[in-house]
């Protein structure tokens, strides 16, 4: 236990000094918001919405971006570039084991995903009314399985990936369909019925986070299907990790 607190504090002290990098994270998403809440039309009732306006609507999607960022971008790479330089194989020869490690970055990402979200949670309902969660358990429900889900497959991509430019190669394109198909890069509203409905069932699954804030509890099957990603994608790369 010594061990891990004394990785846990050299893990959070790294992330808080790549300062542009922990801003990103964490601030994108709320940036994103008030940018967008400055625009008068973006803020008027639609019918498209069911009555809300665009920055209500758009608001939960935005969570997507620090998931994404955090599961499937900066931890796999993190973890194949600690494998590269040999530190995991280091740490194999001493008493902390390499699972420490990796316990203290999912620690320090999970830190980074709340702080995301409850800073966009609490800019967008101070400065734009966006309305709090109607569910909120149902929207932690969500919110858990969902981010389990991209971690687990972060995991994944570092399991298979020896070196950082081959996690990079994985990274990379996973990072961009999760961000597509959780409505970011255009609103899911644009999008065809058919990428809107695989967007339901991909992670973090987002239309289970749109249920949970904006209208009725997340449905059963959405959030079966993050657990089930989460739990296979997580046991695969248990199964596949390598600390050399």
């Amino acid at each position: 236990m010594h061990a891990f607190r004394q990785i846990l504090r050299i893990e959070a002290r790294l992330y808080l000094r790549d300062l542009p990098t922990l801003l990103t994270i964490v601030g994108l998403p709320t940036m994103i918001l008030v940018v967008l809440g400055l625009i008068p039309s973006l803020r008027e009732p639609d019918p498209n919405f069911d009555g809300q306006n665009f920055v209500n609507y758009f608001a939960p999607s935005l969570l997507v971006v620090t998931l994404a960022m955090v599961g499937v971008n900066t931890m796999p790479m993190a973890l194949a570039t600690y494998r590269e330089r040999g530190v995991l194989r280091r740490l194999a020869t001493t008493p902390a084991h390499p699972g420490a490690l990796l316990a203290a970055q999912l620690v320090v990402a999970l830190a980074a995903i709340l702080a995301s979200a409850l800073l966009l949670i609490i800019v967008g309902r101070l400065a734009f009314g966006v309305p709090l969660p109607e569910h909120p358990l149902g929207f932690a429900l969500a919110f858990v399985l969902g981010t389990a889900a991209l971690l687990a497959l972060g995991l994944l991509v570092a399991a298979v990936a020896r070196t950082t430019k081959a996690a990079q190669a994985l990274a990379v394109p996973l990072f961009l369909l999760t961000m597509f198909f959780g409505g970011v890069y255009l609103p899911r509203f644009l999008l065809p019925d058919a990428v809107a409905r695989i967007g339901d069932y991909t992670p973090p699954g987002v239309q289970a986070l749109l249920d949970a804030w904006t209208g009725p509890s997340p449905q059963p099957l959405h959030l079966a299907i993050m657990a089930v990603i989460a739990v296979t994608a997580g046991a695969g790369a248990a199964k596949l990790f390598r600390w050399e």
